[in-house]
């Protein structure tokens, strides 16, 4: 018999199997460099999320301090130099009360920022809104250092002062809030504490700069040179400033918390009404706590620089120093501040922070009475570390009142609507009170006030960890959608 010749279809039969083994090699290469890509992938996108959450507190606290700034310059120009030049009166104390006056209308239009950019922050994004307020209140002073004063055109100088003095409320009030969530939705929400301090920053950071600004223009000049056109410089500076502010939140992408509500278009359509309607209670916490520190603010960087160089017979560059030498210990214990409440119970941590705020006042002014340099800046320098344990954690605690849809509305319309019931009338009633009765302890009672209305505020919020619930409930990923369950519209 002959063998059976073995057909082509027959030969390489086996073949497949050495094709296969052959193939098993570079598969278990591919898997190799498919896990060094994802845990490359994996590093590079942690690297980029630090980067993120770090720009973010680098903007947030730049943009404040520039925005705050512009307002403690005017602060500080109302105390010392407004009251001559555009309300002139044979009585110094009545140009003052008038200069303060328009001191309260940035706070009085600062409810209007609130509203508008509280609004657009929820619906359009916190970036863009952001941008807006950090040009207009830019523009606002800058316009303000070429305004001529009331010698050169009269009754037009306070008009435009106040109008001018009216949009920078209006910028601030609505950059407040969306500063908070720029930093502290970049970051992790249990340490919401410490990340949202980058705004509370500003505030004393920007007064350090103001002060440190026209501390050195006074003993660069003098008076008349000071009260002629040096306090100009001050305010023409911020175009500057607020380029370099411009420059560095361009650079930054939308928040995190932000993206995540485009993509459940869950961003709500009529957020100020929902706030009033939904969240009465966390507006009213957020309120109520925030006029305490407010008032003890303005009473340690703004009246008393009017308490010192009148009542006291101090020099003006003596008080500037003294609030120069609080501000900046509060750039550096503002943050730490921040970090504690993260670690101990915050509203727990603002409570006993707002008795020793009301405390401080009787304290301070006899300490003060003698005319000293040494405890009037003693003073200050302890009034506004209680300041910063009250402030450092304030930004979280008003922000996680609220629901993440709602947070920029609801966190500007009560940083604003407290500012008229707390920082805005506070200079005014604390020369009315001093003019009155002619004593510091009237001052010190209002300042006991407001602290106890802010006690009030804090026995009214929740604590953060709802807050931290809510947030990762909303970063959760979500299932996808399968061909059973019709894609949402």
């Amino acid at each position: 018999m002959h063998d059976t010749p073995k057909s082509d279809a027959d030969a390489p039969r086996n073949e497949p199997h050495a094709s296969r083994n052959d193939t098993d090699a570079p598969q278990s290469g591919t898997d190799t460099t498919r896990n060094e890509t994802d845990a490359t992938r994996s590093g590079t996108d942690t690297t980029a999320k630090t980067a993120g959450v770090r720009r973010a507190f680098v903007a947030s606290l730049t943009g404040t301090a520039l925005e705050w700034y512009d307002f403690a310059v005017y602060s500080a120009a109302a105390a010392l130099v407004f009251g001559d030049l555009f309300f002139p009166s044979e009585d110094p104390l009545t140009g003052t009360l008038l200069a303060f006056s328009t001191y309260a209308v940035g706070y009085l239009s600062r409810p209007l920022g609130g509203f508008v950019f509280g609004r657009l922050g929820d619906v359009i994004g916190r970036k863009k809104v952001l941008i807006a307020t950090l040009v207009l209140i830019g523009a606002a002073t800058f316009l303000i250092g070429l305004l001529p004063a009331y010698g050169t055109i009269g009754v037009a100088a306070p008009i435009a002062l106040v109008v001018l003095r009216f949009a920078q409320g209006v910028g601030v009030g609505g950059e407040w809030g969306g500063a908070v969530l720029l930093s502290s939705e970049f970051g992790d929400s249990r340490r919401r504490g410490f990340y949202a301090s980058a705004a509370q920053v500003g505030p004393p950071a920007g007064n350090l700069l103001a002060n440190g600004v026209l501390a050195a223009l006074g003993a660069l000049l003098t008076e008349a040179q000071f009260e002629s056109w040096g306090w100009r410089v001050a305010f023409l500076l911020s175009g500057v400033l607020v380029g370099f502010g411009l420059w560095i939140r361009a650079k930054l992408e939308e928040t995190p918390v932000f993206k995540a509500m485009e993509a459940e278009q869950s961003r709500p359509q009529t957020p100020i009404r929902e706030v009033f309607t939904t969240q009465p209670r966390a507006l009213t916490a957020a309120i109520l706590c925030r006029v305490g520190p407010d008032v003890l603010y303005a009473m340690f960087t703004v009246f008393v620089l009017t308490y010192a160089t009148q009542e006291l017979d101090m020099s003006r560059g003596s008080a500037l120093a003294a609030v120069l030498i609080g501000s900046s210990v509060q750039v550096f214990l503002m943050p730490l501040a921040g970090a504690l409440s993260d670690r101990v119970n915050r509203r727990l941590l603002y409570g006993t922070s707002a008795v020793a705020a009301a405390v401080w006042p009787f304290v301070f002014f006899p300490m003060a009475a003698g005319g000293s340099w040494l405890p009037l800046a003693a003073g200050v320098l302890v009034a506004l570390v209680i300041h910063c344990c009250l402030y450092g954690p304030q930004a979280a605690f008003i922000a996680e009142q609220f629901s993440p849809r709602l947070r920029y509305t609801g966190s500007s319309l009560a940083y604003t609507l407290a500012g008229i019931i707390g920082g805005a009338i506070a200079p005014l009633l604390f020369t009315t009170l001093l003019s009155a009765y002619d004593s510091w302890v009237p001052l010190a009672l209002y300042i006991a006030l407001a602290a106890a209305i802010s006690l009030v505020g804090v026995m009214l919020g929740r604590n953060p960890e709802a807050a931290v619930d809510e947030d990762a409930r909303l970063a959760a990923p979500k299932p996808p959608a399968t061909a059973d369950a019709p894609l949402a519209h």
